[in-house]
């Protein structure tokens, strides 16, 4: 049975992977429509730091419980056919693609609350850490890990 939440690796899991994981489902001929919520690394950070790198980290197997709980929670919900959310860790460069969240559904009335709820969610509940390293206007380096409610109202 494919796990509708995850932490993969950076490089062991893709937006292909997602979509073939929501084809899968014994639900998917109730489906009338998928959305998506793709997380990616931003430039710059909420004080307005230019970001080079992130790291992230998880302790993976609190993570994984709590995605998957997540999913299987939300997918009681009426009209959704299946929920996942696939988180990667790692190294990644600005631009890079972080998270995959994916909510089907019969319509798509149904579906959009859905995704914002499950992205509210994995944001505060999941053990996904995450580290920035910024440059300064002197070009100084620093690493500081940050929290994901510092960047709530960037996301």
């Amino acid at each position: 049975m494919t796990q509708h939440g995850k932490v993969h690796q950076k490089g062991t899991f893709a937006l292909a992977d997602l979509l073939e994981n929501v084809r899968k489902n014994p639900r998917f001929e109730e489906t009338g429509a998928i959305t998506l919520f793709i997380g990616v690394a931003r430039g710059t950070n909420q004080k307005g730091e230019k970001v080079e790198k992130l790291r992230l980290e998880a302790y993976e197997e609190k993570a994984n419980e709590t995605l998957e709980n997540i999913c299987e929670e939300l997918e009681k919900k009426p009209g959704i056919t299946d929920v996942q959310i696939h988180h990667l860790i790692g190294e990644f460069n600005v631009g890079e693609e972080l998270v995959y969240v994916s909510v089907a559904g019969s319509h798509r009335t149904e579906i959009f609350p859905v995704l914002r709820e499950a992205v509210e969610k994995y944001k505060h509940e999941a053990a996904v850490f995450k580290k920035e390293r910024v440059v300064d206007a002197e070009g100084k380096t620093t690493e500081a890990w940050v929290s994901e409610q510092q960047h709530d109202s960037q996301s």
